[in-house]
């Protein structure tokens, strides 16, 4: 059986390389910009080893409770992309590298306090004014960046944005690339951008995605 689940996430990987590589291509853009995170919610840790042992070093994870131990058991760098809870972030910052989803200055404050080593931080920007899917609005999104930028620990890598339901993707991503664009002539250093999962990555790299968030199209469905 291990047989078989490490050959099916060996040739859905390679089919996702190679569409990611096709993107990049059409884009105009060097494939060593683009970097997959393999999304391992609810998958056991022995997928996270057989990612590993396939070159993945990337994984990531949106509950605290399902993501700890599986950090401790499998090396990378560990990325969380779920909705923040104040009472997790102390647990969090004890497994996570990278965190794509700050989109308040109360976390990032906790944050300061509890993180035991230097975090890289995305804001979590909402395309679409709705709560729904997390988000800083655009008018508090430079406060929150500041705050970040001011942090003699954490360093601000850019933005993340998850496209709202409904809309088309790359009218999201244009958005967002419009945003990102006048946010790096305040805050040039932040020229990460977390966006695209497996349903519209190819749309992402199109508007210069640094970053691809990738599950189901490597795991099958949960």
């Amino acid at each position: 059986m291990a047989i078989d689940r490490s050959g099916e996430i060996a040739t859905n990987l390679e089919a996702v390389r190679d569409q990611i590589s096709k993107a990049a291509s059409i884009a105009g853009r060097a494939l060593d910009e683009i970097t997959l995170i393999a999304v391992t919610k609810t998958f056991p840790a022995s997928d996270v080893e057989i990612l590993r042992d396939l070159g993945v070093n990337d994984f990531g994870e949106n509950r605290d409770a399902d993501a700890a131990p599986k950090a401790a058991a499998v090396g990378g760098t560990w990325h969380f992309q779920g909705q923040i809870q104040s009472n997790k972030l102390k647990s969090i910052t004890s497994w996570a590298n990278v965190i794509h989803s700050l989109d308040e200055i109360r976390h990032f404050e906790v944050i300061e306090k509890s993180a035991p080593y230097p975090l890289d931080i995305f804001c979590q920007v909402s395309l679409d004014g709705s709560a729904g899917r997390g988000g800083v609005s655009e008018q508090k999104l430079y406060e929150l960046a500041q705050a970040i930028e001011k942090s003699a620990t954490h360093r601000l890598q850019g933005l993340m944005a998850v496209a709202p339901l409904g809309v088309d993707p790359s009218d999201a991503f244009s958005k967002l690339s419009v945003i990102h664009k006048a946010f790096m002539a305040d805050f040039p250093k932040a020229d990460k951008l977390s966006a695209g999962m497996s349903g519209d990555f190819k749309e992402a790299i199109a508007y210069g995605a640094t970053h691809i968030r990738i599950g189901s199209s490597i795991l099958g469905s949960r």
